[in-house]
């Protein structure tokens, strides 16, 4: 896939949007005309290109496009500059226009200019040549551009979740291992549904998941290539093993075996398949996850009574409890930033998904409800997705919403959904 670009484009001097705002934050108004379709063949895959873009800015909750009939002129001409002063009463912060042609050699050359109308700049632009099956991809890469140029901070839109697709009545669920796009489109399933499948993670590289699955006999952790559809089991644990997840450099898995009436946590090496105790405790110590930085490890331990939030270095040592709120806590996740850890807290009937700074301060609940769990970032720290399930005969589904506690939305799966794992960015 082939990147050029088109061009001077001028730095846009905004800042970057605080992950908490303070007091009421309003999206960035935006437009987003049809894509000019280079020829008659093209009309359907330029208008699917800025649809995508559209929903991805909508759908993040920091822009707000404006519905085409308030445009004011149609782009019919990508090589001409927009007539910016028709746009000016609109207040736009930006102005996307792009254009989409099939190749003499069959592949797609998708192009695109965001533009300042107050100014008359423009602020980036860039295309794309690549196949056209993946013009989708090419939607998610300009949303991350324009995202970036207009925030300051890296996009989330090029990226997958793993997720575990639920289907049939609760007392008899199929589990199977699935992939999605982040926007819930290109669902590919990865497991067939004869064993139970649990706690799908990435690797940093994105072509590998880590999950479990249980079977016949004892639970085994597998690797499973998102290219060639390869895996390979990591290991075959006597007992019970919980929540792998990989290193940040993807060369080792951090995972809980059960021993008895406790569990601990352990690393294996991928290369040398050797396994090295962490903690070693008559506690429950499960759900462990790194820090961006690989230097410490997040997990949840009952060693005080109840289900607490700790963090320890990376290779062992001691460990200092995080978590004092009312309540129990599981699940922690390191946010990519390396700021905020994610949990999910019981208490009161409730499950809340919630962050917390690294220390255990700035404690704050984005949302709650009858039983909300499985917390996972998107690439950029800004989105947590998680699952909600509702009970009775209903099913888990996969939900969204903004760290700053804003803009929940539910994730478009096929049927019941759980225990996301959102991937690193694609590009």
């Amino acid at each position: 896939m082939a990147a050029l670009g088109l061009g001077p484009a001028w730095a846009q001097q905004q800042g970057r949007i605080p992950i908490i705002p303070s007091g009421e934050f309003k999206p960035f108004p935006i437009a987003i005309p049809p894509f000019v379709p280079g020829g008659a063949g093209d009309v359907d895959v330029s208008n699917g290109i800025s649809q995508v873009i559209t929903n991805n800015l909508k759908r993040s909750g920091l822009f707000a496009p404006i519905d085409p009939a308030a445009f004011p002129e149609r782009i019919s001409n990508f090589d001409a500059p927009p007539q910016f002063a028709s746009w000016k009463p609109l207040d736009l912060r930006g102005l996307v226009t792009g254009r989409a042609t099939r190749q003499p050699d069959g592949r797609l050359k998708a192009e695109f200019r965001l533009w300042d109308p107050s100014s008359g700049q423009q602020l980036t632009g860039q295309q794309y040549v690549t196949a056209p099956e993946y013009w989708r991809r090419i939607a998610h890469i300009i949303s991350d551009q324009i995202y970036t140029q207009m925030t300051g901070e890296k996009g989330y839109f090029d990226s997958r979740v793993v997720f575990v697709d639920e289907s049939g009545p609760s007392e008899r669920r199929v589990k199977r291992l699935a992939l999605m796009d982040q926007d819930g489109a290109n669902v590919r399933y990865l497991t067939r549904g004869a064993d139970l499948v649990l706690t799908p993670r990435f690797s940093p590289s994105s072509q590998e998941i880590t999950y479990m699955e249980f079977g016949q006999g004892d639970p085994k952790v597998y690797l499973f290539n998102i290219e060639t559809g390869q895996r390979e089991i990591v290991g075959n644990f006597p007992g019970m093993s919980f929540s792998p997840r990989f290193s940040p450099d993807g060369q080792r898995i951090i995972l809980s075996l059960q021993q008895g009436g406790n569990s601990n946590l352990f690393v294996m090496d991928l290369r040398s398949r050797s396994t090295t105790r962490l903690t070693d405790t008559p506690a429950i110590d499960t759900s462990p996850c790194y820090s961006p930085d690989g230097s410490q490890i997040c997990f949840e331990s009952d060693r005080g009574g109840k289900p607490q939030i700790y963090v320890m270095p990376a290779n062992g040592g001691n460990a200092q409890r995080i978590s004092f709120g009312e309540g129990s806590y599981s699940t922690p996740v390191w946010s990519p930033r390396g700021d905020y850890i994610a949990f999910t807290k019981q208490g009161g009937g409730q499950f809340a998904i919630g962050i917390m700074k690294t220390d255990g301060s700035g404690e704050r609940i984005l949302t709650s409800g009858f039983h909300n769990e499985g917390p996972t970032f998107s690439p950029n720290g800004r989105v947590i997705m998680f699952f909600r399930d509702p009970g009775g005969t209903q099913g888990p589904s996969l939900y969204s919403i903004d760290v700053s506690g804003r803009n929940e939305l539910k994730v478009p799966t096929p049927g019941y959904a759980s225990d996301p794992a959102w991937s690193p960015l694609l590009s």
